[in-house]
């Protein structure tokens, strides 16, 4: 595969892609669309979280790895502190990435939250508090997200920089011991 990728490329993961969007979209539509057919607030809750968990779910585990080479996790240690735990692919696959798909992930792990922001700010002003609670437990899942794949990014680019350092800092070393044995 080519580095340095066409500029009328398609999608390398059309599928993955999809998916991506399609609970975020499921998600969103569901409950702003069930605010005109559906009474029930119970039903509205449980399908609306539900599908924004399995974007959740969908995002953490296979898109943010086969979109952007990326996952990470949370442990929480032997003295109960939370550790963050970064996964990326090595500095070759990453700059292989396609570009597109990197695109679309960033786009709509953002705009998502930001369609919560939104809808938050509707609930408020139409004073539906138990609307609110539905739009805080999908907004705080979006973020978790942002939060995590922002830090694992963050993480990669310092892996790639101390490889990079350590692979100069290695390559003048044997350069300078072989200068030296030679005399």
């Amino acid at each position: 595969m080519d580095p340095v990728q066409p500029a009328g490329e398609n999608y390398a993961n059309p599928k993955t892609c999809l998916f991506h969007v399609l609970f975020k979209a499921a998600a969103l539509a569901f409950y702003i669309l069930s605010a005109i057919f559906i009474d029930s607030f119970v039903i509205i809750f449980v399908v609306t979280v539900f599908l924004a968990a399995l974007d959740f779910w969908v995002v953490k585990n296979v898109s943010g790895r086969i979109l952007v080479g990326l996952r990470w996790w949370n442990e929480i240690d032997e003295q109960g502190e939370s550790v963050w735990k970064f996964e990326c692919l090595d500095q070759e696959s990453l700059a292989r990435m396609n570009k597109k798909d990197s695109w679309l992930f960033w786009w709509t792990l953002y705009l998502t939250a930001v369609a919560w922001i939104f809808l938050g700010i509707f609930s408020l002003i139409r004073f539906q508090a138990d609307y609110l609670l539905v739009v805080g437990v999908c907004l705080s899942l979006s973020i978790a997200n942002i939060v995590g794949f922002t830090k694992c990014r963050k993480d990669a680019k310092k892996q790639i920089q101390q490889f990079a350092t350590q692979t100069i800092a290695s390559h003048f070393t044997s350069s300078l011991q072989s200068a030296f044995s030679v005399v």
